[in-house]
């Protein structure tokens, strides 16, 4: 009866632990997805002619290094990125005046939901890696190898702090 038990929470742990790696793989495919959209969206807004050229040059650099990055050095260059969103956007009369500029209220409007979507988005893929961290380090999940040849989950860190001026208390009023 014990052995029975033992192998029904084992299958149980191990279901666990495999739709915890699933939920990890949704949520980094979201991720992704918001990261290569922030990134678009400044590229957009950065040949748009909307800006002055320093900051046009300083943000398409900095998309275009976010969107060509290859994994291993991804969460630098998302980093940089918000590093160079940060400097354009420092002060909300820049904002003002972008957004009285013809297309760009509009420009704005999406780079404020792709800023305010990677932050979230980061948060729900670090909680799934957090979570599946916790049930492999059980003793019976080492010992049984219940992960299989399942890679250790790595949270994604990153700068992603958004500029004040695209934050409700930094917005122009």
């Amino acid at each position: 009866m014990a052995v029975v038990l033992c192998g029904m929470y084992l299958s149980w742990t191990a279901g666990r632990l495999d739709r915890l790696h699933a939920r990890i793989d949704a949520a980094r495919a979201a991720l992704d997805a918001q990261l290569v959209r922030r990134a678009s969206v400044t590229l957009e807004l950065a040949t748009s002619g909307l800006l002055d050229p320093a900051a046009s040059l300083l943000l398409y650099e900095a998309s275009h290094s976010a969107r060509q990055s290859e994994d291993e050095h991804r969460e630098v260059a998302e980093s940089e990125l918000s590093l160079a969103l940060r400097a354009v956007f420092a002060e909300p009369e820049q904002l003002a005046v972008l957004v009285a500029a013809p297309g760009g209220e509009e420009a704005v409007k999406d780079l404020t939901a792709a800023v305010r979507r990677v932050p979230m988005a980061r948060r729900f893929h670090n909680d799934a890696v957090r979570a599946a961290r916790a049930v492999r380090e059980h003793r019976l999940v080492r010992y049984f190898r219940l992960a299989g040849k399942a890679p250790f989950p790595m949270a994604f860190e990153m700068d992603d702090a958004p500029p004040l001026a695209l934050t409700p208390e930094g917005a122009p009023a």
